[in-house]
C-alpha cells in the first residue's frame, strides 16, 4: 500500500472517531500499555474534541502483566479487536514463547479487513508470527534483531531506526520509541498542530513526519558538551531565512564536516535533511492555521516556491499541499 493510499485508509470509523484497540496478553509490558493509553486514550480538553475511541481487550478475564507486577481485569474480550480501526498488538519480553493462536487470528482478521496494525518493541514478533509482515519493513528492539532475522527471514528488519511506517503496518523499536511512533500516528491522523499539542501535554519532543527515518546509535555517545540544541533552536527561529549548512556550522563554531558528524551522532540525519524537515513541519502548521496561499506558505517556511513545497510535501508526507489542506485545514473538521 502506498503512503497516499494508506492515508486515505486511515479515515475514521463509522462512529466518526477512529477506534484504537490494544490487545493485552499474559506478561505484556506495562510501559508500552501506558504509552498507548497516554497518546490515544486520554481526553484532550485543550483540543476541544476526542481524537480517538480507545479500548483495551484481552483473551482472558484476568491478565497477569510482566513479572507479575499486577493483574489487569475489567477490560473487553478479544472480540473487541474486530472493531478496531487501529489494532496495537501485544508485546512481551519472552520473545521465544509463541503467541496465543486466538491473538494471532485476531491480528490476521484485522489485517484482512484493512485495519492499521501497530507493534511496539517486541510487538513486531507478534505481527511476524501472524504472517502479516512477510515482504514488509519492520523494526524491533536492537538486542533482538539477530533473533528476529533468524526466525522471520522474509521480513525486512531495520534495526537502527526508532520506528518504521510501512503504510498500514507500523512498528517501534524500543519501549520509549512507542511514544515516537504514537505521536507520528497522531500527526498522520490529525496533522502537525494537533500532534504538537499532544507532545506538549506529554512534555515529550514531537518528531518529524513519516518518510524521514530517525536513527539511534549504539552505544549512545556522550556529547553533553557538544549538544546541537543551541544551534537547532537558533535555526528554528529563522526558518524563513536563507540558512545553509555552512551558516549552521559557523553558528555552532565548528567545521561543516564536524557539524555533519554531530548531526549523524545526535539526530541520525544530515543538517540539510533536518532543516528540510523543520521547514516542512512549519509549512504544515501554516496550512493548518488557514494560510491558503501556497506561495506564502513556501516563503514563510523557507521552502522558497510553491512547486518546491509541492515536491517536498509529496515526497515526505505522501500527499500534496492541497490534499493536506483538505484534510487538516480549518474547514476540515
Amino acid at each position: 500500500m502506498t503512503q497516499e493510499s494508506s492515508h486515505a485508509a486511515d479515515a475514521a470509523s463509522a462512529s466518526g472517531v477512529h477506534r484504537v484497540v490494544v490487545i493485552v496478553d499474559e506478561n505484556s509490558n506495562p510501559f508500552e500499555l501506558g504509552c498507548a493509553t497516554e497518546v490515544f486514550g486520554l481526553r484532550r480538553p485543550e483540543i476541544g474534541r476526542d481524537l480517538y475511541d480507545f479500548r483495551l481487550c484481552s483473551p482472558e478475564p484476568r491478565t497477569l502483566m510482566r513479572d507479575g507486577f499486577f493483574t489487569l481485569t475489567g477490560v473487553a474480550g478479544l472480540e473487541a479487536a474486530d472493531t478496531a480501526d487501529t489494532l496495537i498488538v501485544p508485546n512481551r519480553p519472552d520473545i521465544e514463547v509463541p503467541r496465543r493462536p486466538a491473538v494471532l487470528d485476531a491480528v490476521r482478521r484485522a489485517h484482512a479487513r484493512g485495519a492499521r496494525l501497530v507493534g511496539f518493541c517486541s510487538g513486531a514478533f507478534t505481527l511476524a508470527e501472524a504472517g502479516v509482515l512477510d515482504g514488509r519493513r519492520a523494526t524491533a528492539h536492537w538486542q533482538w534483531a539477530d533473533s528476529f532475522r533468524a526466525r522471520f527471514p522474509a521480513v525486512r528488519m531495520e534495526e537502527d531506526v526508532l520506528f518504521v511506517d510501512d503504510g498500514d503496518i507500523l512498528t517501534a523499536a524500543g519501549s520509549a520509541a512507542a511514544l515516537d511512533l504514537g505521536l507520528h500516528l497522531v500527526r498522520r491522523d490529525h496533522g502537525a498542530e494537533i500532534a504538537n499539542a499532544v507532545s506538549r501535554r506529554l512534555v515529550f519532543a514531537a518528531h518529524r513526519d513519516g518518510g524521514q527515518r530517525q536513527f539511534v546509535e549504539r552505544p549512545m555517545p556522550d556529547l553533553r558538551d557538544e549538544s546541537l540544541a543551541p544551534v537547532l533552536a537558533w535555526a528554528q527561529e529563522r526558518l524563513d531565512s536563507p540558512l545553509t549548512v555552512s551558516g549552521l556550522a559557523e553558528r555552532a563554531a565548528v567545521s561543516p564536516a564536524t557539524l555533519h558528524r554531530r548531526f549523524r551522532a545526535q539526530l541520525g540525519t544530515t543538517p540539510l535533511a533536518w532543516l528540510t524537515g523543520e521547514r516542512l513541519a512549519l509549512a504544515c502548521r501554516l496550512i493548518e492555521r488557514g494560510e491558503s496561499r501556497f506561495e506564502v506558505v513556501a516563503r514563510r517556511s523557507g521552502l522558497g516556491t510553491a512547486p518546491n513545497l509541492r515536491t517536498l510535501m509529496r515526497r515526505e508526507t505522501g500527499i500534496t499541499p492541497s490534499a493536506y489542506r483538505r484534510r487538516f485545514g480549518p474547514q476540515a473538521s
